[in-house]
């Protein structure tokens, strides 16, 4: 009796993660703040930019336009996986990878993203070389290395663990 009414405390303390998408919706409502200035930016100085400003605009925005991909990655996967499942028959219009991506599936998209807005961090800063110091070229590809080969172990250590697991 004991042990049923502790695993039905810790079943139900999945639904006190919802907070925290919450608060990611609002963190993606921030970005989209962001966007809208660096749009509004470019835009009413786009007569007195040279292309390499435009570029590293732009740049900014795919930056951010990642960052809020993740956040939505992590909200819809991360409810399915965790809180409840999403019923995704129901809605014709919602991407049917909602419901589909494991935890380990997850993992390896979040690094994806990682890794990518680490690569556009890296091109803005050699696309502004001139003004960056030895070191923070440095540390921007060490960190983008770092990444890149965490990405490549996460996959080997998952593809491994599926085959020893039985699933190709």
């Amino acid at each position: 009796m004991l042990k049923l009414s502790f695993e039905k405390i810790l079943f139900a303390s999945r639904w006190l993660l919802t907070p925290f998408y919450v608060a990611l919706v609002f963190a993606l409502l921030a970005l989209l703040a962001k966007v809208g200035v660096r749009v509004y930016d470019l835009a009413t100085g786009f007569a007195g930019l040279g292309e390499e400003d435009v570029l590293l605009a732009a740049l900014g925005i795919v930056d951010l336009t990642l960052s809020a991909s993740l956040i939505v990655i992590v909200i819809l996967s991360g409810y399915a996986n965790f809180v409840s499942r999403v019923d995704v028959e129901a809605h014709a219009d919602w991407p049917r990878w909602i419901a589909e991506v494991d935890f380990s599936e997850l993992k390896l998209k979040l690094m994806a993203s990682v890794v990518a807005i680490s690569a556009v961090k890296l091109l803005e800063v050699f696309t502004d070389v001139e003004h960056q110091s030895d070191r923070e070229l440095g540390w921007q590809t060490g960190v983008l290395a770092t990444f890149v080969v965490s990405a490549l172990l996460l996959a080997l250590a998952d593809r491994l663990g599926r085959r020893r697991g039985g699933d190709r």
